[in-house]
């Protein structure tokens, strides 16, 4: 059956941004019958703090957000998964699709690009060497891998497309991203295309911050996978929350958590209804706003959050 999903990274406490687009996700996962599926991202393990996924879990379900079993596979960790990726880019670096990278953030940000060739798209320095000159930098850093996406005869990245519910058309160039890091761990882009399509989740609901890396999880999932599996995919990139700086919100703005607030007086479901009401849903259970949820209604714009007095 397909499935959304809400995936947060177990490094703290949810921050009110992170507890709102968990809400969408759920209202958007519900209002279409699908599963709801909880997945924590916690390949980077030195990010990962102890406790912190029990805390988050208690914290979506004080906001009223579900989740269903995954074929009574229980909680869904991607740290229990890199046989699954340890696959995936076997077949991708059997096919040819993939290549060692051996430059480090500051030459990348320094190299020459061709003509036309988006800002910050990979330049291609290890695209093309010789076993020679990769066996003489492997002996200097640790190799990334990253995957040789489609470019023009001038060496510019082919740009690839998706269709959004909220933003209309994504379009960027698809780089020639990273799918396995330096130090062996699978990178994110790879590791969440395979996890929606191993648990069926056809829908992905997230902050818009992330909507520019769409095109490129699009284009590897239907790599992987197949074009139809890719089409299949509906996206939502939703609005982000910020502070009363314009900046997006943070755990270092101070009351922005369920337990921050809780000190503060503001108890589960004043703070639920403070974020449904944001949405411009009625305030009250999810059950309530499900019933009044209208994608095309949202708010199209940032939510400034403005921390109760002290």
């Amino acid at each position: 059956m397909p499935a959304g999903r809400y995936a947060p990274s177990p490094s703290g406490e949810l921050h009110l941004g992170n507890l709102r687009t968990a809400m969408l996700a759920w209202l958007f996962a519900r209002s279409t019958g699908r599963r709801f599926l909880l997945r924590f991202e916690d390949l980077d393990l030195e990010r990962t703090v102890p406790g912190a996924e029990e805390q988050q879990a208690e914290d979506l379900r004080a906001m009223g957000v579900s989740f269903d079993d995954q074929d009574g596979a229980g909680l869904i960790r991607q740290s229990e998964r890199m046989d699954r990726y340890a696959a995936a880019i076997a077949e991708l670096t059997q096919n040819g699709m993939t290549y060692e990278c051996f430059c480090s953030r500051r030459e990348i940000r320094e190299a020459t690009r061709a003509p036309h060739a988006p800002t910050g798209v990979y330049p291609g320095t290890c695209r093309n060497l010789s076993e020679d000159q990769r066996a003489l930098r492997r002996a200097q850093r640790p190799a990334a891998l990253r995957l040789r996406a489609p470019r023009s005869g001038a060496g510019v990245a082919e740009e690839f497309s998706a269709e959004d519910v909220l933003l209309g058309r994504i379009t960027t160039a698809v780089d020639d991203f990273v799918i396995r890091r330096n130090d062996g761990a699978p990178a994110y882009n790879l590791a969440v295309v395979v996890d929606d399509q191993l648990t069926a989740v056809d829908q992905v609901v997230r902050g818009d911050d992330l909507a520019s890396s769409t095109p490129n999880q699009a284009y590897l999932r239907g790599l992987l996978y197949g074009a139809e599996a890719a089409a299949q995919v509906q996206y939502a990139h939703v609005p982000l929350v910020l502070n009363t700086e314009g900046k997006r919100l943070a755990k270092r703005d101070g009351a922005v958590t369920r337990a921050a607030l809780k000190d503060q007086g503001v108890d589960a479901e004043a703070l639920r209804d403070l974020l449904l009401v944001s949405l411009g849903l009625p305030a009250g259970p999810l059950d309530r706003a499900l019933r009044s949820f209208d994608p095309q209604a949202l708010p199209s714009e940032p939510w400034v959050f403005q921390p109760p007095a002290s």
